[in-house]
């Protein structure tokens, strides 16, 4: 932690406590303000949001449809995905438990992915079972079933999700050998932006998020991660996978699809409707303001 930028803005020491826990009991509306005024920097007005990063916040306390349980919930949605766009898209799961001790790894494949379904970055994969360090995966699996992702970012859809964990098919491009992240955000229903998340899986390299438009024009801007110094080009599926982000966000402000193209086959990973809970700036801060003005509330 900054401690010139912490003695600027004392609410970073808010902020970062929460993600630790405190302040677990106080009242959503005040939480979120909290948070947002650490992460941020600036107050939050919520009767008068205009920005991408506000209205996150916004919707967090006003946009609570039932449906969007089962759509964070990281096994239950795939068949809600299967239901309205096939299941050729769904990466196969493997098996679904309550916990970590009722994995038999005898009975997995070579290649695989944990996940836990009721939070965000509760994922562990394996490469190589023979090497695999399934130790050091209970530690963080059981660390990560544990947590309660309502709690600490008062995202209301993983209120009440069930804590399991699901194990997949894993899945990589055999030319790249890597797996490309396309994030495509859809607002009622209409892609306007996406970002390729590329280096995820490589030790060695950061992670880069480059941001394109709907025509998939580059777009100038970083926000959360630097942009990567290689030219991107266009995924050859690029069209089909706009077609069936769109249709996954029918009547929903905001909501990003994440997807994969691996061995020329597009698969789905998640939604997510908090881009980085809404607390991760855009520079140049304009951008803020003009994706905020594609959501509608």
């Amino acid at each position: 932690m900054n401690v010139i930028e912490t003695l600027k803005n004392p609410y970073k020491i808010l902020a970062w406590l929460s993600t630790k826990g405190f302040f677990k009991n106080m009242d959503d509306e005040k939480y979120i303000k909290m948070q947002y005024r650490g992460f941020i920097g600036k107050k939050l007005d919520l009767n008068n949001v205009k920005t991408f990063n506000e209205k996150i916040q916004w919707l967090k306390i006003n946009d609570r449809n039932p449906l969007y349980t089962n759509m964070v919930d990281k096994y239950l949605v795939k068949q809600y995905v299967s239901d309205l766009i096939g299941d050729e898209y769904i990466i196969p799961t493997i098996g679904v438990y309550d916990s970590f001790e009722d994995i038999n790894f005898s009975t997995l494949p070579n290649q695989f992915v944990i996940k836990t379904t009721h939070d965000s970055g509760g994922v562990v994969v394996c490469k190589n079972k023979e090497i695999f360090d399934i130790d050091k995966a209970r530690k963080f699996i059981n660390s990560s079933i544990k947590r309660n992702y309502y709690k600490l970012w008062r995202e209301w859809p993983y209120k009440n999700v069930k804590p399991r964990i699901i194990v997949e098919k894993y899945i990589e491009d055999e030319q790249t050998k890597e797996l490309r992240d396309y994030k495509l955000f859809c607002f009622n229903g209409k892609m306007k932006l996406m970002f390729i998340a590329c280096d995820r899986q490589n030790n060695k390299s950061e992670t880069t998020f480059d941001f394109f438009d709907e025509n998939f024009r580059h777009i100038d801007v970083i926000n959360g991660h630097p942009t990567s110094k290689k030219i991107i080009e266009c995924p050859p599926k690029f069209q089909e996978m706009k077609r069936l982000a769109e249709k996954l966000s029918k009547n929903i402000p905001l909501l990003r699809v994440d997807l994969y193209q691996s061995n020329g086959k597009i698969y789905f990973g998640e939604l997510t409707f908090f881009h980085w809970s809404g607390y991760v700036p855009f520079k140049p801060e304009k951008y803020d303001e003009i994706f905020g003005n594609w959501i509608e509330i």
